[in-house]
């Protein structure tokens, strides 16, 4: 899969194309839907099935305290999107001077100069442009009069439920993990690096493998029992506390911490898919360590009762 990091790296040979729109966190089955139909008309086209999406995502942009928890980084869509089947991605820097763009400039620059689209697909509440002034209808004037088709992505649902980010973050905040692996189409994983903590966890006895999480908000919070990948050839299982770690005053990031059972290898600098297999309790403040290490091995064991381990 090829990547195009913005429109400045176009070239001739990137010309002609069906194309897609939009954020795509998660790419869940809904997105899924929108590729496999893109791949269709790839085919049908004779050219490249392409996704155009942006880093950050807009509200991350223009109203970073109201944008919700990434499901996934960047780091972890684009191998989605490759597993998906799109030939090529176009990775656009969302700031000033992609926002100021006026809506045609927009469509002329990239998708008609640009890209030379033959079919588009987009959501119907799709807006873009400088104050938002391009719409799916203008998206259709524009085709008309350079010869591409425009066409709305169909809802996509499981059941009679709508899938959406949305949802997915809702059942992920309630803790409901089967709900968002029936609407991703997969069990949920964060992708990260092993970094190096204040070894607290040593201390009581639980030395635990800190993920870098690269988010400011996390979409999970609590402890669960877990999986990691890319440590070997089969997943390890473990005990994860996801959150702010309460009981450590002055620390209000966003942690992952994974304490892998039976294991004493240095991973430091491992790039890592901790996958969340069960949720065990709401994570919580103790009065002191001891309280802390205490309920630390209750969590292992029904985790371990969990992997039948």
């Amino acid at each position: 899969m090829q990547i195009i990091r913005g429109l400045h790296n176009l070239r001739a040979e990137h010309r002609g194309c069906v194309a897609t729109i939009g954020n795509f966190d998660g790419v869940h089955l809904g997105h899924q839907a929108v590729f496999y139909h893109l791949r269709q008309k790839a085919v049908e086209f004779g050219v490249s099935a392409t996704v155009i999406t942006f880093e950050p995502q807009p509200l991350e942009f223009f109203a970073p305290e109201r944008a919700p928890a990434r499901l996934t980084r960047m780091r972890e869509k684009l191998p989605s999107l490759e597993d998906a089947g799109i030939d090529r991605v176009v990775l656009l820097e969302f700031g000033r001077k992609l926002a100021a763009m006026p809506a045609r400039t927009f469509v002329q620059e990239l998708l008609v100069d640009g890209l030379d689209v033959r079919y588009l697909f987009v959501g119907d509440d799709f807006r873009f442009g400088h104050g938002r002034e391009g719409d799916i209808e203008l998206l259709r004037q524009i085709g008309r009069e350079h010869q591409f088709d425009v066409e709305n992505m169909n809802t996509f649902a499981v059941g009679e439920v709508r899938v959406s980010s949305t949802r997915i973050r809702e059942a992920l905040a309630q803790g409901d993990l089967r709900q968002a692996e029936h609407n991703l189409g997969r069990p949920y994983r964060i992708c990260g690096r092993v970094v190096h903590g204040d070894e607290r966890g040593r201390t009581i006895g639980f030395p635990t493998a800190n993920v870098d999480l690269h988010r400011k908000v996390s979409p999970l919070r609590g402890v669960f029992a877990v999986e990691v990948y890319g440590l070997g050839d089969n997943p390890l299982p473990g005990v994860a506390n996801i959150g702010v770690r309460p009981t450590v005053k002055g620390d209000d990031r966003y942690l992952l911490e994974v304490h892998l059972f039976d294991f004493s290898q240095m991973i430091y600098g491992e790039h890592v898919q901790v996958e969340f297999r069960k949720r065990l309790r709401d994570e919580k403040r103790f009065d002191n360590f001891d309280d802390l290490r205490q309920q630390i091995e209750l969590d292992a064991r029904e985790a371990r009762d969990f992997f039948d381990i």
